[in-house]
């Protein structure tokens, strides 16, 4: 359910531009902001704004298998830390895809949410265009962020895939062949949709496989999965 000032006509009539709808949570302080942003997604085939709220309250009425399929979250909530909700997010509802919303991405911050598990950024400034095509992309099982950021965090991570926690290494043994194919295509950049269409599997086995992954390596983020990815065979 929508806070009141989100309610939109959702376009009733219009024909989805894909097989599966994504269902939204939007969290953002700035009313005037968090209206618009809800008005425009409330108006675009194959999209469900479930709520939206100034603060990660609205959280608590959500529960596996209810939850959203992504978090649109703010980068800088005025009374939470966006940081922690990604973090908490990404532990009580594993499957939730969370983009975090910002102007300026500085690295730090943007690693920072990274490791806590964010997929997805994206500048409030964007066109709808950019807006949309981010959601569907982070939604579909791929990664967003600033090209500017790209390069640097991926090197960031793979320059030191020998400081992943030993558990992590001990951990892969617990992966089947399945999910060591899966490891290696993450590690090729592959999105969901690209990875079901490699291995000739369905889209939510994939989900479903990376899931377990990310359990039994005990990893927060996609992006840790890379690192691991560039870790030597013989050492995982």
């Amino acid at each position: 359910m929508l806070d009141a000032s989100a309610m939109a006509d959702p376009g009733a009539g219009a024909e989805p531009i894909c097989d599966t709808t994504v269902s939204l949570v939007v969290i953002e302080d700035n009313r005037l902001l968090r209206e618009g942003l809800c008005e425009l997604l409330q108006r675009q085939p194959g999209f469900d704004v479930l709520a939206a709220a100034p603060d990660s309250a609205v959280l608590a009425r959500f529960m596996p298998p209810t939850s959203p399929v992504v978090l649109l979250l703010d980068v800088g909530l005025r009374d939470d830390d966006s940081v922690q909700i990604c973090a908490d997010v990404r532990s009580r509802f594993p499957t939730v895809r969370v983009i975090v919303m910002g102007m300026a991405p500085q690295h730090d911050d943007i690693a920072g949410f990274v490791h806590a598990g964010a997929v997805g950024f994206i500048r409030k400034d964007a066109t709808t265009e950019e807006f949309i095509a981010t959601i569907r992309h982070v939604a579909d099982g791929a990664s967003a962020l600033p090209r500017a950021l790209t390069e640097s965090l991926f090197a960031e991570i793979v320059r030191q895939p020998t400081q992943l926690p030993t558990q992590v290494i001990e951990d892969g043994t617990r992966l089947t062949t399945r999910e060591r194919e899966i490891v290696d295509l993450l590690g090729e950049g592959l999105s969901n949709k690209e990875i079901a269409a490699r291995l000739h599997i369905a889209i939510h086995t994939v989900k479903s496989h990376v899931h377990n992954v990310l359990e039994k390596l005990a990893l927060h983020s996609r992006l840790e999965v890379v690192a691991y990815s560039r870790t030597p065979k013989g050492h995982r």
